[in-house]
């Protein structure tokens, strides 16, 4: 049975009865968001409702929700630094925007400096907690400590505010927002209320139409509501909508967490308000005063009201007594058909909506949800297709199955909600005479096709009424397609790729053990049989033919019924038996009697027996085992011999096994197993095997290098000149220059440097600031990048495709530059073309003086690209020979990134896409020095991940990646 925290009846209900409510968010460029989940679930667990925002949150978009929801206090975190600009942008903001009152909590590590933190709170920052906060309060306490300043707070601020009347605006969202909490913490008394909803009801005769949007807890509702608001707002550029997102109260604790925000993208939008409310009760699905909050918002010229409600079960049908057109989201994880009949949704729902149907089944779930559809409304003869049951995977960018829906969900609202006709009038001509999407003369038909009841009052339009609207709910929409397309990266018979994996590194194991016993018991019968003095004794591995393994028919034993294999044993077999011994004497070598008698009969059987058994064994091992083990006394050899040659490329390499000590000792570089047993030595070849050689566990290469290269100059600070001044620093003297790029924050989240305080702060922190080619040609100024002794590395993952291709142009124009140069009137015609391309503007130049070793290769052409000043056939020359030179590597884990640091500016789908474009690009043009990718494990663990399940992430992404590119049909 409900039970409502808040009674509206009583005006006097005491101020600490309210919850507190929380905005919590990471800040701008920022992806470190393990500390602020922390921080935002003990708040809650507190008792205080939290509207979660998640990563890279400006100061508009914090200081926007704090003031849509009335929020006491807002809690961040800031770790890239900018911290000053950030925390005094805010303040400044909530000063301007009337909600000076809002309490500012922050912390950042030790990212934040004591005086850093003296100098931001003495400017109206309520707390930056410091890591010795932490360890002298400990965490709870920490948070009781922000909680109860934001509890004094507010009621130091309702003391003084109370009894103030508020003039809602819908241009002023404090206002609004302010009333909002007022119904929402029972600041009226019925009487109140009462006269309220006249006003509110006299108010909201434009009719206002109101959705509702319900379905099961992670069915992608607030996706959904996302990808609809995107819809809307495109469709209709003066479109006002207000949205009020329901989630539930915990029952123990009281806290809650109203996360719908983190999925609305829609919500930058100055168009779009959003409220989020809990339900501050147990067992239901929204709030007690949710009809109220939405008679005041129709009240408001907005367009269009959005409900959501929080998860629903089978037999919730609230929704449909506060809205005007309910619908249902679901997918197709209902369990059983049956299941259907119990949702009561199917019966009320004026459309459903079956999300994420790029899942397994989701077909199967299509059919069965119209099915049942039919059968609620006793609509049998009606086609499928008509059925108002739509396939989406809100997920996905502009999909067409969410874009078919909208199409359809304003034509419904227009004939149930708004009883506007279904064919175009003069008042609503459409722009292209025909209509897309459902409108026009083409679709009159299609309208009256899809609408199962259709419309058969004489009503007037919104629009034919007189009414002031911005929207008349007809799209002009491309609706060619109508079913989602699922972006399948990985085909569907192999999702099982980890498990076949992991599945396969298992069977290998265990196959490797059971030939090493095999080829031990192998060994065994042969050495038995050789001190046997058997004549027919194959060589090592070999098997006995037919003829040896059974009686002679004249009874005369087995001599000299070998194989031909051991007829035609050699010297140059026996050099290439595992551990070679003389070939055994015959019994006549040895002047023993060939006549038969009881002991002779036993020595044949015993031989026979021996052979079958040693035949058995060595049949258990594959081809690849035995021949493991006949090359593996040359392979010893060759490392335990003074000098070993092998080649790479064509080319011939020669490597000293040993190192001598400084006791003139010689210690051998690989130490080889040093025993005689085949299963031994099978079981080290299958299992471990020398460096180079499959399964790599000793690395990829046979030979690690005997000298270190220099280590990699990680850089990056502040401009371009700076960071290359620091690059010729690091590495003057050195005999190579390897380079590693650290760019800053503005950088890795692909945006641009700004003014505004909140991106102004973060330039150039903590890593170099790259916006444009020219950034990049002065960053990477006086170095050859097609030296084979220059190597650059860069950390990089969101944005690595621009940031690569500016690399990669950046190499290119180098060498036009050096073609240009080598021929002074090729010169002199170049710096003349450059005049022209730059018409009168002055060329960038780079700021301050050129460091020591920097030749000013790369500047010349800044401002211009070297296709500009050669000929097409001159330039694809150089680019290929650059493209093919050019040494180093990019991050571009974007995996990693999802798991880890959450520098995703793209959907992981569309970096995987990218990623891979990136790579056959690379196939196609013979970048062979050049890695598109890095992946890596550090940073998962940095969020949290120990050494096992780091591991396991790394391999994972790396297989992933593999076999996506095996998808797209690369050769690996």
């Amino acid at each position: 049975m409900s039970q409502t925290a808040i009674d509206l009846s009583s005006r006097e209900a005491k101020l600490d009865t309210t919850p507190l409510r929380f905005v919590t968010a990471a800040s701008l460029f920022d992806g470190h968001d393990a500390a602020i989940n922390i921080m935002r679930r003990i708040i809650q667990s507190q008792g205080a409702e939290v509207i979660h925002l998640g990563h890279n949150r400006s100061v508009e978009d914090v200081v926007r929700a704090a003031l849509q929801e009335d929020a006491d206090g807002i809690a961040l975190s800031s770790y890239q630094g900018g911290h000053l600009e950030y925390f005094k942008y805010m303040v400044d903001m909530l000063r301007e925007r009337g909600a000076g009152h809002v309490r500012v909590f922050g912390g950042g590590g030790g990212t934040i400096t004591p005086e850093e933190i003296k100098q931001l709170q003495d400017y109206g920052v309520e707390r930056i907690y410091h890591p010795n906060d932490g360890m002298h309060m400990g965490l709870v306490h920490m948070i009781e400590d922000v909680v109860q300043r934001a509890r004094t707070a507010r009621d130091q601020t309702e003391a003084a505010n109370r009894k103030q009347p508020i003039q809602p605006d819908i241009d002023d969202e404090a206002s609004v927002g302010r009333m909002l909490s007022r119904i929402e913490d029972g600041g009226f008394s019925e009487s109140e209320l009462k006269l309220l909803r006249k006003q509110w009801t006299h108010a909201a005769e434009t009719g206002t139409p109101v959705i509702g949007i319900t379905g099961t807890g992670g069915a992608g509702k607030s996706s959904v509501v996302d990808e609809l608001l995107l819809r809307f707002l495109h469709s209709f550029p003066e479109m006002r909508i207000a949205v009020l997102a329901v989630d539930p109260t915990r029952r123990k604790g009281g806290g809650a967490l109203l996360g719908d925000r983190i999925r609305m993208n829609a919500l930058r939008s100055h168009r779009v308000f959003m409220r989020s409310m809990a339900t501050r009760r147990a067992h239901v699905a929204t709030s007690a005063v949710l009809h109220d909050a939405i008679a005041f918002l129709k009240s408001l010229p907005f367009d269009l009201v959005i409900v959501e409600t929080a998860g629903i079960g089978q037999a919730d049908t609230e929704i449909v007594d506060l809205v005007d057109f309910p619908v249902y989201v679901m997918t197709s994880d209902y369990g059983a058909a049956s299941q259907l009949e119990k949702i009561d949704m199917l019966d009320f729902a004026q459309l459903v909506v079956l999300n994420k149907y790029d899942r397994r089944g989701a077909e199967d779930a299509l059919r069965d949800v119209r099915k049942q559809w039919k059968r609620n409304h006793t609509a049998f003869q009606m086609p499928d297709e008509d059925v108002p049951v739509y396939p989406t995977i809100a997920s996905q960018f502009n999909d067409p199955g969410v874009t078919w829906m909208f199409v359809n969900l304003c034509r419904l609202l227009r004939e149930k909600v708004l009883h506007s006709p279904s064919t175009e009038t003069a008042l609503h001509p459409s722009p292209s005479g025909r209509g897309v999407g459902g409108e026009g003369s083409g679709s009159r038909d299609v309208d009256a096709k899809m609408d199962p009841h259709p419309s058969l009052r004489d009503t007037l339009s919104r629009g034919e009424r007189g009414e002031n609207v911005h929207c008349d709910f007809r799209p002009q929409v491309d609706t060619s397609l109508k079913e989602p397309r699922a972006t399948v990266l990985i085909p569907g018979k192999r999702v099982r790729y980890l498990a076949e994996i992991a599945e396969q590194g298992r069977a290998i194991n265990a196959d490797a053990i059971r030939m090493a016993e095999a080829a031990s018991k192998a060994q065994h019968y042969y050495e038995s049989l050789k001190e046997l003095g058997d004549p027919a004794l194959p060589r090592a591995l070999d098997l006995y033919d037919n003829a040896a393994l059974h009686p002679s028919p004249s009874g005369r034993g087995t001599e000299g019924e070998g194989t031909s294999e051991a007829k035609e044993a050699s010297p140059s077999n026996t050099a290439q038996d595992p551990n070679p011994h003389p070939q055994p004497l015959s019994r006549r070598e040895r002047g023993e009697s060939a006549g038969l008698g009881e002991r002779g009969e036993s020595v044949d059987r015993s031989l026979l027996t021996l052979r079958q058994r040693y035949n058995e064994a060595v049949k258990e091992l594959t081809a690849e085992a035995i021949q493991l083990l006949r090359d593996w006394p040359s392979r010893r050899e060759s490392v335990q011999a003074e000098f070993n040659e092998y080649t790479v490329r064509g080319k011939a390499i020669k490597v000293q096994n040993y190192r001598e000590t400084l006791s003139h000792q010689k210690v051998p570089k690989i130490a080889p197993p040093v025993t005689r047993d085949w299963g031994e030595q099978l079981k080290y070849l299958m299992l471990e095997n020398l460096p180079g050689a499959y399964p790599y566990t000793g690395g990829v290469y046979p030979y690690r290098r005997s000298g270190e290269d220099p280590t990699r100059m990680f850089a990056g600070e502040g401009t371009p000149e700076r960071t290359n001044r620091r690059f010729h620093y690091v590495s003057r003297g050195q005999p190579a220059s390897r380079l590693s790029t650290a760019f800053d924050s503005v950088t890795l989240y692909g945006e641009d440097p700004a003014p505004r305080p909140d991106i102004y702060g973060k330039i150039g922190n903590s890593g170099v600031s790259i916006a444009t080619l020219v950034d990049m040609k002065k960053l990477y100024s006086g170095f050859d990048l097609c030296d084979p002794k220059t190597s650059v590395s860069m950390t990089i993952n969101g944005p690595a495709p621009m940031i690569l291709a500016m690399f990669m142009n950046t190499a290119i124009d180098q060498q036009v530059e050096k073609y240009l140069k080598e021929d002074p009137a090729r010169w002199a015609a170049a710096q003349k073309k450059i005049a022209e391309l730059l018409k009168g503007r002055p060329q960038p130049r780079y700021h301050g003086d050129l460091p020591q070793g920097n030749d000013g290769l790369g500047l010349a052409l800044l401002g211009v690209t070297g296709d500009q000043l050669v000929d097409a056939e001159t330039y694809a020359r150089i680019k290929a020979s650059t493209l093919s030179t050019v040494r180093g590597t990019v991050q571009a884990d974007i995996l990693k990134e999802d798991q880890a640091q959450n520098t995703c500016i793209f959907s992981t789908e569309f970096a995987l896409r990218m990623m891979g474009d990136i790579q056959q690009y690379f196939v196609d043009n013979k970048v062979r020095n050049f890695y598109s990718v890095s992946i890596s494990g550090y940073h998962i663990a940095e969020a949290g991940a120990n050494p096992i399940s780091q591991l396991a992430f790394t391999l994972s992404n790396g297989f992933t990646i593999v076999e996506y590119y095996l998808a797209r049909g690369m050769q690996i």
